[in-house]
C-alpha cells in the first residue's frame, strides 16, 4: 500500500462523494420505502434495488484503489483514541457498504422475490427460497441501516470537528 499525500487521489475523492450522494439517497429511499404504501413503494423498490447493487460494486472498487492507493496519514498530534476511532468508523463504513448490499440481495433472494436491477435484467438468487431466512435477512436489514445512519453521522460529525475545529487537513485531504 502506498501513501498519497497529503490528499486522496483525485479517483478516491471521486469515488467518496459519489457514494456519499448514492448512500444518502438510498437512505432516504429506505425511509420512504418502509413508510409508503402502493404505487409509490413499487416506485421506490424499482431505484432501490439497482442503486443498491451499484453501491456494492462502487465499494468493492473503492476498497480495491484504497488498499492500493493508501490514505493520507493522520495528524501526528491527533489522540490515540481519535486515531483508533477514525480506523475503526472506516473499517465500519467498507464493511456495511459491502454488507448492507449483500444482505438485501440475500434477503430478496430468500423470500422469492426477483432482483430486478433494469428491464429484464435480473440478479440471480445468492439465498435458498426460506421464509425464516428472509425474516431474519429483513431484520438484519434493518438494523444493519441504523447502524449505517449512525456511523454515518458520525462520520459527518468528525468530518466538521477536523474543518471547523482542528483545521488540521484531515477534511482537506478528501475535500472536493
Amino acid at each position: 500500500m502506498r501513501s498519497v499525500g497529503e490528499r486522496f487521489t483525485p479517483v478516491q475523492r471521486c469515488l467518496h462523494w459519489l457514494m456519499a450522494a448514492m448512500v444518502l439517497a438510498m437512505l432516504f429511499i429506505g425511509i420512504g420505502m418502509v413508510s409508503t404504501l402502493h404505487p409509490k413503494f413499487l416506485t421506490l423498490i424499482a431505484i432501490h434495488r439497482p442503486l443498491g447493487i451499484a453501491i456494492l460494486v462502487l465499494a468493492v472498487l473503492r476498497l480495491g484503489v484504497r488498499l492500493r492507493r493508501g490514505a493520507p496519514p493522520l495528524p501526528a498530534d491527533l489522540p490515540w483514541w481519535m486515531a483508533a476511532g477514525a480506523k475503526a468508523s472506516h473499517v465500519v463504513l467498507y464493511v456495511l457498504l459491502i454488507a448492507m448490499p449483500l444482505v438485501g440481495w440475500s434477503m430478496l433472494s430468500a423470500g422469492g422475490y426477483p432482483i430486478v436491477l433494469y428491464g429484464p435484467i435480473r440478479l440471480p438468487p445468492i439465498a435458498p427460497h426460506d421464509a425464516a431466512l428472509y425474516a431474519f435477512l429483513r431484520t438484519a436489514h434493518t438494523y444493519l441501516a441504523y447502524l449505517f445512519l449512525a456511523t454515518i453521522l458520525m462520520h459527518v460529525a468528525a468530518a466538521l470537528f477536523h474543518a471547523l475545529i482542528r483545521r488540521d487537513g484531515v477534511f482537506r485531504s478528501m475535500a472536493p
